[in-house]
């Protein structure tokens, strides 16, 4: 629980933020947060929203809209992100893309995300995070870089992705940075997605279990891009090139993920 019940919190406001405040991990110190325990949009000092349905680069099926409730909303202290069937512009499907861009950019530090996953194929859910500004090579995808902290696909379920993406080492070319771990309770339980990244390494754990590292290795930024601030991307995807590799189950949504919170850290002064 992110608070006590309610009568507690009337008796001792005292004892109520300090149970609400996030446990800091040693060594580093909370600088952004979001725990959505209040209001029912999500804050717009903190999340902007990518809109529309071009496909995103993948041929997704879906199209994002903006402070639609219906597809992203706060719920029982939860950030739901909701894809749902229905024809909007041009697309049969809606969804959420939602972004810190601008409001949010950080070059190293730790990221938590707790989230519980969609079920069902044909669902793409992804915790991950992309430049803010786009000045390095061709000033596309991939030169400027794609840190992938949670990808999950609903015809695989249960098996969660960890990836990082260069011009050199990116999924066209089959030779992307990744790993996966099983976590055959994605869809029915909350986990935490970490990245912790520096000047020298990124490092992505499960519930602080460490399983992925990729490092710069002397490389430049055709191979580590990774050198100036990104921004985090909470989305929901359906179908597409990976997420709709086996089709896409028709009569399965609408279909949430569900975050708990999102938190950010950078490195304490020694």
């Amino acid at each position: 629980m992110k608070f006590l019940p309610a009568l507690a919190c009337f008796l001792s406001a005292f004892a109520c933020a300090t149970a609400a405040a996030p446990a800091t991990p040693a060594g580093w110190n909370l600088i952004w947060s979001d725990e959505f325990d209040t209001g029912t949009q999500p804050d717009p000092a903190r999340w902007d929203y990518d809109v529309g349905g071009q496909g995103w680069g993948n041929n997704e099926l879906q199209f994002y809209t903006s402070a639609r409730p219906e597809n992203a909303r706060i719920e029982a202290g939860h950030l739901i992100i909701e894809a749902r069937r229905e024809k909007w512009e041009s697309r049969q499907y809606t969804s959420a893309r939602l972004v810190t861009k601008n409001r949010g950019d950080w070059s190293h530090g730790r990221f938590e995300i707790r989230a519980k996953l969609p079920l069902g194929r044909g669902t793409w859910p992804a915790i991950w995070m992309l430049p803010t500004v786009w000045n390095l090579g061709n000033g596309g995808w991939p030169d400027n870089g794609e840190i992938d902290i949670m990808e999950h696909v609903g015809y695989d379920p249960g098996v969660v992705h960890a990836s990082t993406h260069s011009q050199k080492n990116q999924w066209r070319n089959k030779n992307q940075r990744t790993a996966t771990i099983p976590v055959p309770d994605a869809g029915e339980a909350f986990h935490t997605y970490t990245l912790e990244w520096d000047a020298e390494e990124i490092r992505i754990f499960l519930d602080d279990h460490h399983y992925f590292t990729s490092r710069k290795e002397g490389g430049d930024w055709t191979s580590w891009p990774f050198m100036r601030p990104f921004h985090l991307v909470l989305n929901l995807a359906v179908g597409g090139d990976w997420g709709g590799a086996k089709g896409v189950d028709e009569t399965i949504w609408p279909r949430r993920m569900e975050v708990d919170y999102v938190r950010v850290y950078q490195k304490a002064a020694p």
